[in-house]
């Protein structure tokens, strides 16, 4: 029983750091969510900046979605937001850039924002380009089968039950982006920490049996 143990836990165990590594990697491309919203709705919108290189992302700059107004931001300590608008006053691009250090290897940031959706259902696409400190830039403008694909919100028709389609209250905009931060962290470390667990409690149980 302890060989079998033994086999087992030479099988598991890198398979558990395969999935991690897995996990991590899938998570690093720049995101913005919910993936979901409602036509009409005016929806808080999370922007997140993974650094998957070994220098720090000092800007980083979105794309507005065709019929998507975005309407406030959500300030970030260390870093200035911008955004260039066109002849009417709707803002085309926006961009948040450091004013300290950045994001250094291995962290990440979030950003927050208020847009207004389309009035009709759409597939609303967030172009975002990621500067680094070395002066490359990595554009996450593709499609979801490339390399370096852009998010894409599903706005759908609202239905009489959605309660989405009127301004949110000032105070919303008020919450730290830190603490949004930190939750994403705690709930990312759950799934990896039981699996984790689970692998110990297999060769355990193996060997007692042995």
């Amino acid at each position: 029983m302890k060989k079998i143990a033994v086999k087992m836990s030479r099988i598991f165990i890198p398979a558990v750091i395969s999935l991690f590594l897995f996990s991590s990697l899938a998570s690093a491309h720049v995101t913005v969510t919910p993936n979901t919203s409602t036509t009409g709705a005016w929806e808080t919108y999370t922007l997140k900046v993974p650094v998957e290189k070994n220098v720090a992302t000092t800007k980083v700059t979105v794309k507005a979605p065709a019929g998507i107004e975005i309407m406030s931001y959500q300030p970030v300590p260390g870093w200035k937001y911008s955004a260039d608008k066109d002849s009417s006053g709707k803002v085309k691009t926006f961009t948040f850039e450091a004013t300290g250090e950045g994001i250094q290897a291995g962290q990440f940031q979030q950003f927050v924002f208020v847009a207004k959706n389309p009035d009709k259902a759409t597939k609303a696409a967030w172009d975002a380009f990621q500067y680094y400190k070395d002066g490359s830039v990595v554009e996450w403008t593709g499609d979801e089968n490339s390399d370096s694909p852009h998010s894409i919100t599903d706005i759908v028709t609202a239905t009489s039950t959605d309660h989405h389609d009127s301004q949110p209250a000032a105070h919303e905009d008020k919450k730290p982006a830190e603490t949004t931060t930190e939750k994403s962290k705690s709930n990312n470390a759950l799934p990896i920490a039981a699996i984790a667990i689970s692998a110990v409690a297999l060769v355990l149980s193996f060997r007692k049996r042995g």
